[in-house]
């Protein structure tokens, strides 16, 4: 989808709670979920707190002591596990910065994709980090602070055995997507007249790259920084291709991704979006982006809801 401070101002960062055994969520209390794998680590970014912001914060957030983010692991770049399984990458590392920023606790709870939505009606979570496309449908539920920019990139086997050079190859194969994202609605939207893209949704991104490796999809559909990611690491580069949109370097159908937070939750939006935006003034967010090569998909600003403009 890796900040660390010598100092974290009373905003300890949380890891992802239950981690090995797949479950969702933290326990009752955010202290419970911290840990040792909490306290700052290698290189990773860091920020100082700004009180103007703290203050800024909702009641029920202070009163509870934390953020509660909802995050879907693994999904590399954005998300993943280090060798001493704390969560790294994009979103978790922009999620404890904006704690660190906002002088509180940051708790980064493993969620089922599919579930991440409905984890925040629940109040299980306050906002999602993960990946998420910010679009027209999501936007009746939610409002997204829009942190990158970018399309989709599609794998297929090395050596490309079916010419796939084009988003309308894909016309009449199959193709695997992870389960409830923008990938798959776009690619039974596309025009194939007769020959229609069968879409094969699988529960994690996982599953879908491993149903292309398996042969039980002629190609494997993501983010374009997921995606090159995957095949830059899997078997040292030598499983797939990466087929990419000659005329947009930053992917096929362009959209935006951002923090997702239930849209009535006004105070918390406008906090978040001003603490993503301070870490964008510093530039904090851009070392976190080129931490994870993930630099050609940055937003010039802090901004909401972009996904309406194509």
């Amino acid at each position: 989808m890796i900040t660390r401070t010598t100092t974290l101002f009373g905003a300890t960062a949380v890891v992802v709670a239950l981690a090995l055994s797949g479950c969702s969520g933290a326990g009752d209390s955010g202290a419970e979920a911290a840990a040792d794998a909490n306290l700052p680590a290698g290189d990773e970014v860091s920020t100082t707190v700004d009180p103007a912001l703290t203050e800024l914060l909702p009641d029920d957030i202070v009163e509870k002591g934390r953020i509660d983010v909802a995050i879907d692991v693994p999904y590399p770049p954005m998300a993943m596990y280090d060798e001493n399984n704390r969560v790294i990458g994009f979103d978790p590392e922009l999620g404890r910065l904006l704690g660190q920023k906002l002088g509180i606790d940051v708790s980064l709870n493993k969620q089922a994709f599919d579930s991440i939505i409905p984890s925040l009606q629940a109040d299980k979570n306050d906002i999602i980090m993960s990946g998420m496309n910010d679009t027209p449908e999501r936007q009746e539920t939610l409002t997204f602070v829009d942190y990158t920019h970018g399309g989709f990139a599609i794998l297929v086997a090395a050596g490309n055995p079916n010419g796939v050079a084009t988003q309308h190859d894909l016309c009449g194969k199959t193709v695997s997507v992870q389960k409830a994202t923008v990938q798959g609605e776009l690619l039974r939207a596309m025009d194939c007249g007769a020959d229609p893209v069968v879409v094969t949704e699988l529960p994690s991104d996982l599953d879908a790259q491993t149903a292309l490796r398996a042969g039980k999809s002629d190609a494997y559909v993501a983010d374009g920084y997921v995606a090159e990611y995957v095949a830059a690491h899997t078997e040292d580069g030598e499983a797939f291709d990466v087929v990419r949109d000659p005329e947009n370097p930053s992917g096929f159908n362009p959209v935006y991704s951002g923090i997702g937070i239930l849209k009535e939750e006004t105070e918390l939006i406008e906090v978040i979006r001003q603490a993503l935006q301070a870490l964008m003034d510093e530039g904090s967010y851009q070392k976190v982006l080129e931490r994870n090569d993930l630099a050609p998909y940055a937003v010039d600003s802090a901004e909401v809801n972009q996904g309406t403009v194509q």
